[in-house]
């Protein structure tokens, strides 16, 4: 038994070892744009929803470094001011050990940062903040569909939808909507969608889609980041010829606050601790496709596709499925009560 143990910890403690090494010498796939131009965003605004961590708080502050003036949406106002300061003092620090001001209005050229509450989970909060959106901003050049709520217990949005599905998809279906006027006038402009390789796992059942027969908290979040896809392909086809593209995209797996309602065994959690930390993405390499579609010369004009680690990727077939694109369109009006 002693020898086993004892097997069983130089296993473990070579494994950290190697895990070390991967993390710090071992090649690194994402594509970091952190030497990019200072000011190729200058003069546009960008929303990003669920931009006060995680991944949209790191895509917030390479835009920003960028020159773009960036709008957080968030839901819980206190935390999005509270990650609003973090970024804007990181940003001034940056700028005063820079090369000096560039062509934006902060720091170093850095750009302008404000805070919105926006609950994707009313859709009395989603149409109150796009009609302040519309009011105040005169023009968006990007919107990041970045928020997203992932294999939560089953509860209901304000609105009665279960949590993934009208979070991840209807909250954002109808803030595109609603805001797709504005963008065509501030066109060439773009929209991001992020979704997961874990839409692979999932199925649109037209016939349960609000999971009132049954719940699996893990194929209902497949589910929600499928019709995030065909959301954004049929969302493509509608817009040919508008100058207004939009793209979809997986992250990767990062560590970020959105595994919250994942249970790890108090037992396991040093070992999950370490492989996260090892094979895991950091937010700011998770953000380097969004930051990439949202940004770069190299997709212009380029809409309806797929992405991962900056480059196009294949879809599953049903992913591709136009009919069932055109299906979940037509019902997610319904369901968020867009008119005619």
């Amino acid at each position: 038994m002693a020898v086993a143990t004892a097997v069983a910890l130089l296993a473990a403690l070579g494994g950290a070892l190697w895990l070390a090494a991967r993390r710090f010498v071992g090649p690194r796939a994402q594509r970091l744009h952190g030497s990019g131009d200072a000011g190729l965003m200058h003069g546009k605004t960008v929303l990003i929803t669920g931009a006060n961590s995680g991944l949209g708080r790191a895509t917030a502050a390479e835009l920003l470094r960028l020159g773009a003036r960036v709008i957080m949406g968030c839901r819980d106002r206190a935390r999005a001011e509270e990650a609003a300061g973090q970024l804007r003092r990181e940003l001034s620090q940056a700028g005063e050990s820079g090369p000096g001001p560039g062509p934006g209005p902060g720091p170093g050229g850095a750009g302008e940062l404000v805070v919105k509450e926006l609950d994707l989970a009313s859709l009395r909060s989603v149409r109150a903040f796009c009609q302040e959106m519309l009011q105040e901003e005169p023009r968006l050049d990007v919107l990041i569909n970045n928020a997203g709520i992932f294999q939560c217990p089953y509860m209901k949005t304000e609105d009665g939808f279960e949590m993934q599905f009208g979070v991840n998809h209807l909250g954002h279906f109808l803030l595109t909507n609603l805001l797709l006027g504005l963008l065509k006038n501030s066109a060439p402009s773009r929209i991001v969608v992020v979704s997961s390789k874990l839409y692979k796992y999932g199925e649109i059942n037209f016939e349960d889609l609000n999971s009132e027969q049954s719940y699996n908290k893990s194929s209902c979040y497949s589910r929600s980041k499928l019709a995030n896809i065909l959301f954004t392909r049929e969302l493509a086809r509608r817009l040919e010829g508008t100058n207004v593209t939009v793209n979809v995209l997986h992250p990767g797996i990062v560590r970020t606050n959105l595994g919250r309602h994942i249970h790890v065994p108090l037992l396991a959690k040093p070992l999950f601790d370490l492989v996260s930390w090892a094979f895991f993405k950091t937010p700011l390499e998770g953000a380097q496709t969004s930051i990439y579609l949202a940004s770069s010369p190299e997709v212009e004009g380029v809409s309806g596709r797929y992405f991962g680690d900056c480059k196009e990727e294949e879809l599953l077939p049903k992913a591709m499925d136009d009919s069932v694109a055109r299906k979940l369109w037509d019902i997610s009006e319904v369901m968020v009560g867009i008119l005619k």
